[in-house]
């Protein structure tokens, strides 16, 4: 029932509509009946003509009604608002004059009453639009609310218009109808008691009635909209009726000769309205059932109770009909007789305009129970035999004497390989099997048993399958033909063939890989030999230069700090003078020599403890710039003995976390670097930046700089650049890559930009955060 919508009531009603009693002793047939349909004008206006006629009248006198109610409302809504304003007026102006008058503060009357204003407006909220003011004896405004400024310091006699009582009376004068400035309002005014002065309580009637003026002009927009959308249905419901009744001329004229047709060719004429649920039987359509024929309505439930309940429901069927699913109908089902029997019935029917809000149905209904009786007969038959064919793994085929096609499975029609629109009853087989692929092989099979009767064949189609079909004459000349499929079969001969080659054929790879593999471990163990040899005289090696450089640090050093302490005590005559310039030329260069050998040396172990892993950073958090400054006064003397201006851009405070030493012996070798390279009078910045995360140290020289080719080179130990500026400057070249280890253990980079002739810029740029793991050198 949830399915048909709201359509589905008229036709319950149609159901339970009338007795029926007196329809079942008539007809025979509980539950049945004949409807001769009413014309659609009669449905549609279904009343008298005087009250159709009466109609607009009625429109017009609710319109009028509808507008005198509402008028009559907003006019006493208006009285309320102006009644209510008047009172709030008074309340207001009373209030304001009793607070006023028992305010005895000594403040001056302008101050006073503002505050007196201030209070009366917080109790009566933000939202008032009321103008509160305090006057003098003269009347002048002393202090007013926000939205009557501007009468502040003017007399009330000058402003208001036609309130002269309010001035000579007071509160008795009541809330009386003022003038100001061209607008009318409403004026309330109280004299303080005890005191020279007036409370005025003021509103605009303009602002006061702003509400509802805009309820006037609603109320009359929709009061308009609404007569003309009833004038429009009006004007619809009548035009709607006049077509309606000529419609149905129509109708009743077609239904007249239809009916006329029906009982001339003895079939049954229908027509169903879908809305109302009710039906209409011609004369034949009662004969064809013998009943007896009646001029009574069938509603929508009789008709159904003689339709068998397995045929179809004429429920469902007046729902798609409803729903527009479907315009047309052309069923068979089975009705009940008035003798009892079931006949079957084709009924046909095409809805007369599908576009129509009410739908009618009309058709014919034609007894085929005879043809139905055979067709199912030859149909059981027909679908047993098709049935056991189709349920056989095999293909077949029947043919008949003349080689014409009888039947075939839809195995038959895979295996051939030709479209199925192709292959009908009645076809030639030359011509169905010249469609066909040609086979790649073929080749008959003998029978043992044979009887002459029939064949088999081995057959291999066009897409690799095998088929065995076997071929049997029938006794009327016609060929039945059986085909199974031993594509598997023949697979799997051919893989146990195609195993057996394999399987000879891994067994000799695997021969070979095992030769190979053998080759190859020979291979390995000889190379595993030879790399323990050159691992062994590696790690030899290894511990002769530790040993070498151990002994390198006691024997050299410590004759060299003889050599150049002796010298030191001779130049400075400690023992008495030497008694040549020569002697004494020659005791410098010892000391010079010694040192700038000790040096070297010093750079040699501090590379190899680097190279051997053995040189760690102690990482603390210090100071960059008194570490960078302690370290600028060592080299400063080198650089003022050649007139090389130093400069220094370090910020007061740079936190880094490094190793104090490393650090300070970068800085050393870098500006001793840039002393040594810089010609007299030249200039040398230190520059120190915090960028980020990291901390960039940047020296700038203008030395004789570095070729571009030879920049690759520097960083390398024992690796100098020689040129034209710099060929008279002797040194280990180890300062520069010492530099460059020791920002690498940091975990920073150290960079060069040069031009030759310009001089030379060195970046240093190292971590300032603190390290996971303190860096050690690989």
């Amino acid at each position: 029932m949830a399915k048909a919508g709201g359509w589905a009531l008229p036709l319950i009603a149609g159901m339970a509509a009338g007795p029926r009693t007196r329809r079942v002793r008539r007809m025979g047939l509980a539950g049945n009946a004949k409807i001769i349909a009413a014309p659609a004008y009669e449905r549609l206006l279904a009343i008298e003509p005087y009250l159709r006629r009466s109609i607009p009248v009625l429109i017009i006198i609710f319109l009028l009604v509808l507008a005198a109610a509402r008028l009559l409302s907003l006019f006493t809504w208006r009285d309320d608002i102006e009644r209510d304003a008047r009172t709030m007026l008074a309340l207001a102006a009373d209030s304001l004059a009793a607070n006023a008058a028992i305010d005895t503060s000594e403040m001056a009357p302008e101050h006073r009453a503002r505050m007196l204003i201030e209070e009366a407006m917080r109790r009566a909220g933000s939202e008032d639009e009321r103008v509160l003011a305090i006057t003098d004896e003269q009347f002048e405004v002393l202090a007013s609310s926000p939205n009557g400024q501007k009468l502040v310091g003017r007399s009330l006699e000058d402003v208001l218009t036609g309130g002269q009582p309010l001035f000579l009376f007071g509160a008795r004068a009541g809330v009386m109808n003022v003038e100001i400035g061209g607008e009318q309002w409403l004026a309330s005014l109280v004299h303080v008691a005890g005191q020279d002065g007036a409370a005025v309580a003021l509103t605009s009637r303009d602002s006061l009635f702003a509400d509802w003026r805009r309820s006037v002009s609603m109320n009359v927009s929709l009061f308009a909209l609404t007569a003309g959308i009833l004038m429009v249905i009006l004007y619809a419901y009548f035009s709607q009726a006049a077509r309606a009744q000529a419609a149905d001329r129509i109708y009743m004229e077609a239904h007249q000769r239809i009916d006329m047709a029906m009982v001339r060719g003895k079939c049954g004429l229908w027509d169903w309205d879908m809305v109302r649920g009710k039906m209409f039987w011609s004369r034949s359509m009662f004969e064809m059932l013998g009943y007896e024929t009646t001029d009574e309505m069938l509603s929508f439930g009789e008709v159904a109770a003689i339709i068998h309940p397995d045929d179809g429901d004429l429920f469902e069927l007046a729902n798609r009909i409803m729903a527009r699913e479907i315009d047309h109908v052309d069923r068979v089902f089975r009705m009940k007789r008035a003798d009892g029997q079931w006949v079957w019935v084709r009924a046909r029917a095409q809805v007369v305009d599908p576009d129509a809000p009410e739908l009618h149905l009309i058709g014919i209904a034609v007894d085929v129970t005879e043809q139905r009786t055979l067709v199912q007969q030859t149909e059981a038959a027909d679908q047993r035999l098709r049935t056991a064919i189709e349920s056989i793994g095999e293909s077949f085929v029947l043919w008949d004497y003349a080689e014409r096609l009888v039947m075939c499975n839809t195995k038959y029609k895979q295996d051939l390989g030709v479209d199925e629109s192709l292959i009908v009853t009645g076809a030639r087989r030359r011509d169905i099997e010249a469609l066909a692929p040609a086979f790649r092989s073929e080749r008959r099979l003998a029978v043992p048993s044979g009887n002459g009767n029939g064949a088999t064949y081995e057959r291999q189609l066009a897409d690799g399958r095998w088929l065995q079909v076997t071929e049997l004459k029938t006794r009327d000349g016609g060929t039945v033909s059986v085909g199974t499929d031993i594509t598997q079969l023949k697979q799997h001969q051919g893989k146990l063939v195609d195993s057996e080659r394999r399987l000879m054929a891994t067994i000799h790879d695997l021969s070979l890989a095992r030769r190979a593999e053998q080759e190859r471990t020979r291979e390995l163990s000889e190379l595993n030999r030879k790399y323990m040899r050159e691992t062994e005289r590696a790690e030899a090696a290894n511990r002769a230069k530790s040993e070498f450089l151990a002994n390198m640090s006691h024997e050299l050093r410590t004759p060299l700090n003889a050599i150049i302490g002796f010298s030191e005590v001779m130049e400075s005559g400690m023992f008495g003078p030497l008694g040549s310039e020569r002697y004494e030329e020659y005791v410098r260069d010892i000391c010079s020599s010694g040192s700038y050998l000790l040096g070297v040396i010093n750079d040699i172990l501090d590379m190899s403890k680097i190279e051997a892993g053995q040189f760690s950073v102690d990482c603390e958090e210090i100071d960059l710039c008194p570490l960078i400054r302690e370290t600028v006064r060592v080299v400063e003397l080198q650089a003022a003995e050649k007139s090389i201006a130093m400069k220094m851009d370090i910020p007061e405070r740079m936190q880094v976390f490094a190793d104090r030493r490393a650090i300070k012996q970068i800085v050393i070798n870098l500006l001793s670097n840039a002393v040594k390279f810089t010609g007299e009078g030249g200039h040398i910045s230190l520059r120190a930046r915090k960028v980020g995360p990291a901390v960039t140290l940047t020296i700038e020289d203008s030395g004789c700089g570095i070729p571009r080719d030879a920049l690759k080179k520097l960083g390398r130990p024992f690796e100098q650049v020689q040129n034209q500026f710099s060929k008279n400057h002797t040194g280990s070249g180890l300062g520069l890559a010492i530099s460059r280890s020791l920002a690498e253990l940091h975990g920073g980079v150290l960079k060069i930009r040069s031009t030759e002739g310009v001089g030379t810029i060195v970046s240093v740029r190292l971590p300032a955060g603190e390290r996971k793991k303190p860096a050690v050198a690989a």
